[in-house]
């Protein structure tokens, strides 16, 4: 085989790893794990406020999970009513896995209800999945900040 012809695969496969490694390192970013949107019961996150003239109602929240190679991610967007994105915010999402509570309830789907530690903006929420839905809910129940957080639940706003 001639020397350029050998040289041009070399280079061929150089940009083929290179191209693959790329893809490891940002695909993620455009292809989220999953997607859910906040009920509208819920409160906001702490990290987003309402613009004036508007109230709870008149927005929504869509999260969506993220698994990169340096750890889980979330990202939530505020919209209108009209789609149009009110506020974007990336979060970290503590440890490799759900987080379920010692003693479940009973008579639940096996591995629900379970919930995600978010930190974002220096403030941490714990986003409540209850069961296999496309919804979330924020969830303030001292019971699960205790057991999930170790803090009593006046001291979140510490967090």
């Amino acid at each position: 085989m001639p020397k350029v012809t050998r040289r041009i695969e070399r280079v061929m496969l150089l940009g083929v790893v290179v191209a693959m490694l790329g893809s490891t390192m940002i695909g993620c970013k455009y292809f989220p794990e999953s997607a859910f949107e906040l009920v509208n019961e819920s409160r906001l996150p702490k990290w987003f406020n309402l613009p004036p003239g508007l109230a709870r109602s008149d927005v929504s929240v869509t999260m969506k999970y993220y698994v990169k190679p340096w750890g889980r991610t979330a990202t939530f967007i505020l919209h209108d009513m009209r789609g149009h994105t009110l506020a974007k915010i990336d979060g970290n999402v503590k440890g490799t896995k759900p987080l379920h509570l010692r003693n479940l309830p009973s008579g639940d789907a096996a591995g629900y209800p379970f919930f995600e530690i978010v930190t974002a903006n220096g403030s941490t929420e714990i986003i409540e999945h209850k069961k296999m839905e496309p919804v979330f809910y924020i969830t303030d129940n001292p019971a699960v900040w205790t057991e999930l957080m170790g803090v009593r639940p006046s001291a979140r706003g510490a967090l």
